[in-house]
C-alpha cells in the first residue's frame, strides 16, 4: 500500500510561518526577502534574516546545533502541534523521522574542514562540531530533541529526495516498523548556499531557505483520537531517466504509473506543482510532461519560488504545504486531486498523487 495519510505540517518560511500566511495570501516578494550578513559578498534571498533557534527552542541543548538542524528540530516541533499528537512512552518507539537531503549542511562541512587546514598542528578541532558534518545529523537531533525512538532515516535525492522520503515512509508503515512519521525536508540558507545556487542557476531566480515537516500516518490508520487526514498522498513512482534519454518521457511515465496506482484518472488533476528545477528549462520539461499525460487544460500551476526561493531539496515539501494551506482556506476544494513531479540534473524523476480537504468538513 502507497497512502499516507498526512495529518499535521510544521512549516519554517520566511514568507510566514503559518501556512495560509505563507501561501495563500501570496505575499509581495520584496516584503519576505531578507538579507543574510556574510563575510563574502552579500547575496539577496528568500532567507530567516531574523532567525534565532534560542528564541524558539531555549538555550539549552541547541548551542552546537548548525542553522539547518536548528531549522529542522523547529519544523518537526511544529508539525507535532499542528496534528495534536502527543509524544508519550506509548507511542515513542513507534514514532520516528524521515527526513530528504542533498548533502545535509554544506556550511558545517567546509568550516570544519577548513579548520584542520588552518589551525597548528596538531590540529585541535573541535570534536563536539563533527556531528553537524554528516548528512543525518537534522534527523538524529530532532528525534533526540523530541525524545522519538523509532524509525530514523535521512534520504540523499537532491530535487527529488521529498519524494523519495514519502516512498520511504510508505515502504516503513508496509513492513510495520512504524505507526506515524515526521517525513520532510528542510533548507539553509548560508554563504556557503548562496555560491552553489550562484553556479547552479543562471535565470535570476533567488535561492531560499526554509522546509516542511509534516506528521505523516499509515493511509488505513484509524486510531483514536488521531486527526483527520488534511490530505492523502495515494501514490508515489520514482523512475530513472540515463543521459540522452527523453527526460519529458521519464516525468510523463512516472506520472501515468502514479496515476494508476491511485485510482485517479488524469481528467480528476486540477492542479500540479513541478518539485522546482535547476532552470526555467528543465522546469518547463515538467510541465509539458504534466499537460502530455492530463490531457486536459483545466488544471493550474502550484509555483513556491516567487515566495519561497529556490530550495533544491525542500521545495517539493513547500509545495505540499502550500497545498495544504489552500485547502484549508478553501473548503469548496475538498477532495480535489494534484499531482507533484520532480525531477534532478542526475536522471532522477518522480511523481506523487494527493487528494486534500479542509479542516472542517465532514466527510465519511
Amino acid at each position: 500500500m502507497n497512502r499516507l495519510d498526512i495529518i499535521g505540517c510544521g512549516l519554517i518560511s520566511p514568507a510566514g510561518d503559518q501556512l495560509t500566511a505563507a501561501f495563500v495570501g501570496r505575499p509581495d516578494p520584496a516584503e519576505v526577502t531578507g538579507m543574510y550578513e556574510a563575510d563574502l559578498p552579500k547575496p539577496v534571498a528568500h532567507a530567516l534574516a531574523s532567525f534565532s533557534v534560542r528564541a524558539e527552542l531555549g538555550r539549552k541543548g541547541t548551542s552546537f546545533f548548525d542553522r539547518r538542524t536548528a531549522l529542522t528540530v523547529m519544523a518537526c516541533n511544529r508539525a507535532l502541534a499542528d496534528a495534536d499528537l502527543r509524544i508519550t512512552d506509548g507511542n515513542r518507539r513507534r514514532t520516528g523521522v524521515v527526513l530528504g537531503t542533498t548533502a545535509g549542511s554544506v556550511k558545517s562541512s567546509v568550516d570544519y574542514a577548513v579548520d584542520t587546514f588552518t589551525q597548528d598542528p596538531p590540529y585541535m578541532v573541535n570534536p563536539a562540531l563533527f556531528p553537524n558534518t554528516v548528512m543525518n545529523c537534522a534527523a538524529g537531533q530532532s528525534a533526540i530533541w523530541l525524545k522519538l525512538n523509532g524509525v530514523n532515516a535521512t534520504v540523499a535525492g537532491g530535487r527529488i529526495a521529498f519524494l523519495s522520503v514519502l516512498r520511504y515512509c510508505a515502504n516503513a508503515f508496509r513492513s510495520q516498523q512504524a505507526d506515524y512519521l515526521l517525513a520532510g525536508a528542510v533548507e539553509e540558507f548560508t554563504p556557503h548556499t548562496a555560491w552553489l545556487s550562484h553556479l547552479r542557476r543562471a535565470d535570476g531566480m533567488l535561492p531560499g531557505e526554509g522546509g516542511a515537516v509534516f506528521v505523516v500516518r499509515p493511509g488505513d490508520d484509524s486510531s483514536n483520537g488521531a486527526r483527520r487526514p488534511d490530505a492523502v498522498m495515494l501514490a508515489v513512482s520514482i523512475g530513472f531517466c540515463p543521459n540522452g534519454s527523453d527526460r519529458m518521457a521519464a516525468i510523463a511515465g512516472c506520472v501515468r504509473t502514479a496515476l494508476a496506482r491511485a485510482g485517479v484518472p488524469p481528467d480528476q488533476i486540477v492542479r500540479a506543482a513541478s518539485g522546482g528545477a535547476d532552470n526555467e528549462a528543465t522546469a518547463e520539461v515538467s510541465w509539458r510532461a504534466v499537460k502530455d499525460v492530463l490531457g486536459h487544460s483545466n488544471w493550474e500551476r502550484l509555483e513556491v519560488e516567487p515566495v519561497a526561493g529556490d530550495n533544491p531539496t525542500a521545495t517539493g515539501a513547500l509545495e505540499l504545504a502550500a497545498l495544504l494551506a489552500l485547502h484549508r482556506q478553501r473548503p469548496e476544494l475538498d477532495g480535489q486531486a494534484s499531482v507533484l513531479v520532480a525531477q534532478n540534473p542526475e536522471g532522477a524523476v518522480g511523481a506523487a498523487v494527493f487528494r486534500g480537504w479542509s479542516r472542517d468538513s465532514h466527510r465519511g
